[in-house]
């Protein structure tokens, strides 16, 4: 059975969950760990395939989630002219489609500028961001409500043959869509790595002066993973926003960019299917160690899990079980295993 075969298995497995999945704190949380898992998809294809570090990247996700409540809610804005600008309440998928394209514009601009640094200063640089996304959403008030919070975002809506419009307020609708986001999101990625431009990217990661001296442009291609990196992370936020129908400054936390850091690197950053073992078990470990830890042990448990899967697995747990099927289908067949290439971490 082809890795591809069972990628379209488990799909088709987690999209019948809802017809015999009765407990509704379970779809909860399986919502919200997809959410994330969108956005740790979206980080890897900086830190796995360009081997850049963002610890802002809760910024595209703030920016996402702000952008889309706020168009959905619409609002009034003072800019010292006579009248003030008034924008009405938009169409809620119309909103959605705005808080991806300004994250990835601020993709777009934070690439452009970033990307003239490297390493620990490109790390500075993405840290500030986000610092400063969430001082914004602090302090202008007139625009996000500050502390107080946007409130009472409507949800998303699906069409349905014989019933038209539906609000997406049960758990089982917006399980689905973030599921089909999600997929959508991990088909764009794939499509992306095995393209000229996932190449490009990989090589510079391997060894940028090489890349650039072939004459590959290294601006360019960062600022274009960029872009797309951002725009997933908006579209995680803005599915974020819609579900919690709730938004604050908290949104921008550094806890949120170390959950999707912890997500890529244990699960196997450069591989594809990493973001999501890794945020499939660091999504539920929490809730499985509420029910047999106390609060005090719980986060000391999931600090050791996390250590000891860096220590043993140190290229995480997708590329230590590909490792392990191919040695044994090289002893089966007879063949010495071959040292892994580097295209097969982005094959995973």
């Amino acid at each position: 059975m082809t890795a591809r075969t069972l990628a379209w298995l488990f799909v088709l497995f987690m999209a019948t969950l809802p017809l015999w999945m009765n407990d509704q704190y379970i779809l909860y949380v399986l919502t919200s760990t997809g959410i994330f898992i969108i956005a740790a998809m979206s980080l890897n294809l900086l830190l796995g395939y360009t081997g850049q570090l963002s610890l802002g990247h809760v910024a595209f996700f703030g920016i996402g989630a702000y952008t889309s409540a706020l168009l959905s809610l619409g609002f009034d804005l003072d800019l010292g002219g006579a009248e003030p600008f008034v924008l009405e309440p938009q169409p809620v998928w119309l909103a959605f489609l705005g808080g991806i394209l300004m994250a990835a514009l601020f993709g777009w601009l934070i690439g452009r500028l970033a990307f003239r640094v490297r390493g620990a200063y490109f790390v500075i640089v993405s840290v500030s961001f986000a610092q400063v996304m969430r001082m914004v959403a602090l302090n202008w008030v007139d625009l996000t409500e500050g502390p107080m919070a946007l409130n009472n975002i409507p949800p998303l809506t699906v069409w349905w043959p014989g019933e038209g419009v539906l609000p997406l307020y049960k758990k089982e609708y917006y399980y689905l869509l973030v599921l089909a986001v999600a997929v959508v999101s991990f088909l764009l990625i794939h499509r992306l790595v095995r393209s000229r431009v996932g190449r490009a990217l990989v090589a510079l990661r391997e060894n940028e002066s090489l890349a650039r001296s072939v004459g590959i442009n290294i601006t360019r291609y960062l600022v274009v993973a960029t872009v797309l990196s951002a725009g997933m992370a908006g579209a995680a936020g803005a599915l974020y926003t819609h579900y919690i129908r709730i938004v604050d400054p908290d949104v921008f936390m550094f806890i949120y960019t170390v959950t999707m850091v912890i997500m890529v690197v244990t699960g196997g950053k450069g591989t594809l299917a990493g973001p999501i073992v890794g945020g499939l078990l660091f999504g539920f470990l929490p809730e499985v160690l509420r029910d047999v830890a106390r609060p005090e042990m719980q986060w000391i448990i999931y600090g050791v899990v996390m250590i000891a899967i860096v220590f043993f697995l140190p290229q995480g747990i997708v590329p230590a079980v590909s490792k392990l099927f191919a040695s044994k289908r090289s002893s089966r067949d007879g063949r010495t295993p071959a040292a892994p290439r580097v295209s097969e971490g982005a094959s995973s």
